[in-house]
């Protein structure tokens, strides 16, 4: 595989021409993808060679993929996995989440959500990494911002919403890649809550965000820590 890619990601979807569907999607976003057909196949594949992200399908013949990522799980393996699922039961995810699963899908996928959460999954991956934002110091694996030490405890959404800003520094952030970084496609996305995260934000870092008005926000890193104090 190209050592030039994004990241490589074991697929295991039954459902050839789906599978083929995302394998052409995540290839032209530039990762490399090794596509399996059921659990077994996948075994053998990710014991041969190890991957960045697991991409497994729930409903699978012979085994599911709840069953097959707590076998791999079992035997020491500590790759990050996405589900698809397709299944309307909560049993099912909170049984995945239970085992380890870093998120889920509902399928139809969303590409552009699909890639996103791709991205997001292999971020946290990484190792551990300090990120200075003015007084306050951002962790990437506790996923929580400190200040003199201390845990902020941001929550999930507004830590997801600061991510975002810090990835795309001195860019414009549109509503719309606000609504795909903090809610998954089945829920509803809401702009009175993306304001409510954005003014927590700004009494935080009151001089770094701004408003572009009917677009969305633009936060200025550089401007956060040239008033590191």
């Amino acid at each position: 595989m190209n050592e030039q890619t994004a990241g490589k990601i074991l697929l295991l979807e039954d459902d050839r021409l789906y599978s083929e569907t995302l394998c052409d999607w995540l290839e032209e976003e530039g990762f490399a993808v090794h596509p399996c057909y059921d659990p077994q196949s996948a075994f053998d594949v990710c014991y041969q060679e190890p991957f960045d992200l697991y991409l497994f399908d729930i409903n699978l013949p012979f085994q599911n993929g709840l069953e097959t990522f707590r076998q791999l799980r079992e035997s020491g393996d500590r790759t990050p996995v996405i589900f698809l699922t397709s299944r309307e039961d909560k049993a099912s995810l909170l049984e995945g989440f239970a085992i380890g699963a870093d998120d889920y899908l509902r399928k139809p996928v969303d590409l552009d959500e699909l890639s996103a959460r791709v991205r997001a999954a292999l971020r946290r991956k990484n190792p551990q990494r300090n990120i200075p934002l003015g007084p306050y110091r951002m962790d990437t694996r506790s996923r929580d911002l400190f200040l003199d030490g201390q845990p902020m405890k941001l929550g999930r959404k507004l830590y997801d919403l600061l991510e975002l800003f810090v990835e795309r520094s001195g860019e414009v952030v549109t509503q719309e890649a606000i609504k795909e970084r903090l809610w998954h496609s089945d829920e509803e996305a809401s702009e009175g809550a993306i304001r409510v995260y954005i003014a927590r934000l700004k009494k935080l870092f009151p001089d770094a965000i701004e408003n572009i008005r009917g677009v969305g926000y633009r936060f200025d890193l550089s401007h956060v820590n040239e008033e590191r104090v």
